[in-house]
């Protein structure tokens, strides 16, 4: 009788994938800078095949500081792990190029190491990695307890397993109770800001709940704080407690007195004032009390002396709107409404008609297909979009811009929600009723539809439903409005801001880069200004009336120059410790960014808004590099004291500024 023939598979063969780890470490040790490149994608192809082994990531924790002190990480942002943000990390380790998942591994690798105290790292303790690790669990936390799904497998195959395999190796390693604790601690922290999106906060939310129902999963004493986001969105009241599902919890309503009813109605408003999110089960109780009394229906709102009445003026649209637009699928725009009516924007006289028209607003087919292809068909699109104008209307500061190179567009919907919601309406009409805008630029009509491309290259999908149907036509204009300027000396944001945003915008403009070189000029001209026009101090106390568009030179942590941002000026006033600070609006999905030199952006504790950011007034001024004013209240250049304007222009000269400094004349 022979012997069955043993078939050995390559990746099985630990050893001999050692040796060639082995000498792919040595080799790229060796190689001249120049050859580092091609020397490190052997070693990641090495590093590949270990990865997928049971002990992959065990044996790799024992060569990566070998790995990285060969250059694996050189020439790239990982050869400065403390800048690394762990928000991106879902992004990488979803690509489909392996050397960008295997490298993304090995750095968490590397991380993991020094957490253990195993690497003794130069640039990071073992503290500020072991918090740097829960931050990428939390982002990654649907990865780590979802099944793959079809997508992912296509998309990724067999990489899929060893970005899985890492997740679960770290979270075993670390302990699931921190990534609990820190995940919620995000959460909160994105709340505290009242983006208008936040389906992702609800799967986030929704996962927390499923890890503290999981028995394989110990908690220890973790997840205790994450029991009003779970609440608010899946038992807010005692009626609702256990999760029945909407039909029990209609029937369970129909069954209440007027009592009952406001303790459940004064139940629902706090979780969502508190929290910022709306359980479906809230969109149940408002259909029903629609039908019953202006009180209730002012209870379950929340609202205020002003909100009420408001509601009491225009309890006819609000009910039409409330059978329109609220349903459990659509929640969310019961926070918007309730906010809606709390700014008392209503008592504007083309507002009413306004919303009266939205309800009845026939869509074109291109804006229908739009909207079903990102939120589906049911509830219909149109009840889809008017949620989205009550969200906006509610929320103009909780607007972002998605994954999308589209600031402009966004700060402008911010500031027509803000400053002028009934042309805001109007916009809506436009575009998704005749799928075109049309808006002039010095007299001259601009199409949306005659348009060249704008500044995105392929359609915004990751949006609300109001900047989903606005932002591509808005986009085209305003690129187009920018092709106008062409042949002008100069920035063509001097001529474009005031016509593409408003009559409020400042016809004067001051910018502190040359366009042609991208040298820095005149930066204690431009800063005297800036604080001249802003600067209660220095502007005879003289409040910021209408919201001013602004740019800003973004930088990362490690004060590298990121790019150009449009955002919004909203006040100037001082907060609680009497520093003077600058609140303005950011169309980026989250406000709260390290900008290098300790500028980290404030979304709360210093008298933020939601939905403001805040800086001190000199920070502020540091990454300044437009501004708008009115030429007929310009102010006399303030005296600010030489030392203050030095130490603004010295952060500037060490961060964005750092290579734009002028030449010296020989």
């Amino acid at each position: 009788m022979t012997e069955p023939t043993v078939i050995k598979h390559p990746e099985a063969d630990q050893s001999l994938l050692i040796e060639r780890l082995d000498d792919a470490i040595q080799q790229l040790q060796k190689a001249p800078s120049f050859s580092k490149a091609a020397k490190a994608g052997r070693l990641y192809d090495a590093a590949k095949r270990i990865l997928h082994l049971p002990n992959g990531f065990d044996l790799m924790m024992a060569y990566i500081q070998q790995i990285e002190q060969a250059g694996a990480f050189d020439n790239s942002d990982y050869a400065t792990p403390q800048i690394l943000i762990p928000a991106l990390t879902p992004q990488a380790l979803s690509s489909s190029y392996a050397h960008s998942v295997v490298i993304e591994a090995l750095s968490e690798i590397r991380f993991l190491a020094v957490a253990k105290q195993q690497y003794s790292h130069p640039e990071i303790s073992a503290e500020q990695a072991h918090h740097f690790l829960t931050q990428v669990l939390a982002v990654n936390l649907k990865r780590l307890f979802s099944v793959a799904d079809e997508a992912e497998r296509e998309l990724q195959g067999r990489l899929a397993d060893i970005s899985r395999g890492l997740l679960t190796h770290l979270a075993k390693t670390i302990g699931y109770e921190h990534v609990i604790d820190q995940l919620t601690d995000e959460i909160w922290r994105i709340l505290q800001q009242r983006p208008i999106q936040v389906d992702h906060v609800k799967q986030m939310v929704t996962q927390i709940a499923i890890c503290r129902q999981n028995p394989d999963i110990d908690m220890g004493a973790s997840g205790q704080g994450a029991d009003r986001l779970i609440s608010s969105l899946y038992g807010p009241t005692q009626a609702c407690r256990e999760d029945p599902g909407v039909d029990i919890y209609l029937q369970r309503l129909m069954t209440m007195d007027n009592a009952a009813l406001q303790y459940e109605a004064s139940g629902f408003a706090r979780a969502m004032h508190d929290t910022g999110l709306v359980s479906p089960y809230h969109a149940v109780l408002l259909r029903h009390l629609s039908e019953e009394t202006d009180y209730l229906l002012s209870e379950a709102l929340g609202l205020s002396t002003t909100g009420r009445d408001c509601l009491l003026s225009y309890s006819d649209l609000v009910r039409a709107i409330i059978a329109k637009a609220i349903l459990p699928e659509t929640a969310q725009g019961i926070y918007g409404l309730a906010l809606m009516l709390e700014r008392g924007i209503l008592y504007q006289s083309p507002m009413a008609p306004s919303l009266w028209r939205q309800l009845s607003l026939p869509l074109s087919p291109a804006a229908e297909q739009r909207l079903n292809s990102l939120f589906g068909d049911t509830p219909d699109a149109s009840s889809r979009l008017l949620e989205g104008v009550l969200c906006m209307l509610g929320q103009p500061l909780g607007i972002g811009q998605g994954n999308n190179p589209t600031c402009q567009s966004a700060r402008a919907i911010s500031m027509w929600a803000y400053n002028d919601p009934d042309y805001l309406l109007q916009m809506v009409v436009w575009a998704a009723r005749d799928d075109e805008i049309i808006m002039h630029f010095e007299g001259q009509a601009i199409s949306s539809q005659d348009s060249l491309s704008g500044v995105a290259n392929h359609l915004p999908m990751d949006l609300d439903p109001v900047s989903l149907i606005l932002v591509p036509h808005l986009d085209r204009i305003y690129a187009e409005m920018g092709r106008c300027c062409i042949d002008r000396e100069g920035d063509p944001h001097r001529w474009v801001n005031p016509e593409f945003h408003g009559w409020w915008c400042g016809r004067g403009f001051s910018i502190n880069v040359d366009v042609a070189s991208g040298k820095l000029m005149q930066l204690e001209v431009f800063l005297r200004h800036f604080y001249a026009s802003y600067h209660p101090y220095y502007n005879d106390n003289q409040p910021l009336i209408h919201p001013q568009p602004a740019g800003i030179a973004v930088t990362d942590s490690a004060l590298r120059f990121v790019g150009w941002h449009a955002i919004t000026i909203l006040r100037v006033t001082l907060d609680p410790e009497n520093v003077m600070r600058v609140y303005f609006y950011n169309p980026n999905n989250d406000s709260g960014q390290n900008w290098g030199d300790d500028i980290q952006v404030s979304t709360s504790g210093h008298s933020e808004r939601f939905g403001e950011a805040s800086l001190p007034f000199e920070e502020f001024a540091s990454r300044l590099y437009i501004f708008h004013y009115d030429p007929l209240e310009p102010g006399q250049f303030a005296l600010v004291s030489s030392e203050e304007l030095q130490r603004v222009i010295d952060r500037i000269h060490r961060s964005w500024g750092a290579n734009r400094l002028p030449e010296l004349d020989s």
